[in-house]
């Protein structure tokens, strides 16, 4: 493991598998690929589902690693205390906070209402101006695909400006992930807030 890493990739995943495999196996190749391109896993800190799967896999593959979890959810989500980093915080806003402000980006995988929650923060803060940081939805097998609808039908009802839709990036495979984080955090681009 390097003692330096040249980024930090916030994920956002589900607690949980999910019924498809596919989501799994995204998770693993995205936990693989941040150890490969050399940068850090910011994350929920906890040992289950996606977020277990994706946290293992950068672990394995050599990534620095960095946990945040709320103390309510030690128990529940299986705190792993192995992380480079492991940070227990009293609730959930310090949790979405302390990710945040330790990351350059962030990817939304398959999850439920946290995922959703987490992504709806952080993209309000950047539809506000408060960060430039690049979101990116991996929509394994179409996964966000009804997401990215409702985001639509908020911009068609006058609840949003187009913009909004453009804070968001989809990908459909960690591949394609990859490419589009590379150019996102080239060292021209890369912005610390």
């Amino acid at each position: 493991m390097t003692s330096t890493f040249s980024a930090s990739i916030c994920v956002y995943c589900g607690s949980r598998n999910g019924v498809n495999p596919a989501y799994t196996e995204a998770a693993k190749q995205t936990g693989k690929m941040i150890a490969e391109e050399n940068w850090r896993l910011v994350y929920g800190a906890g040992d289950i589902g996606l977020m277990g799967a994706v946290a293992n896999a950068a672990q394995s593959a050599g990534a620095q690693t960095f946990g945040v979890i709320p103390t309510h959810l030690m128990k529940h989500e299986v705190g792993k205390r192995d992380l480079t980093n492991f940070i227990i915080t009293e609730n959930m806003h310090e949790r979405k906070k302390v990710m945040y402000m330790n990351a350059d980006a962030v990817v939304v995988m398959p999850g439920g209402a946290g995922s959703m929650d987490e992504f709806f923060e952080v993209l309000t803060w950047r539809q506000l101006g408060l960060h430039s940081k690049p979101i990116y939805l991996l929509s394994v097998d179409g996964y966000w695909a009804p997401l990215m609808a409702l985001i639509d039908h908020i911009i068609d009802q006058g609840f949003a400006d187009a913009s909004l839709r453009d804070f968001v990036h989809v990908v459909e495979t960690v591949a394609a992930l990859r490419s589009a984080l590379r150019d996102d955090l080239s060292s021209e681009k890369l912005t610390t807030e």
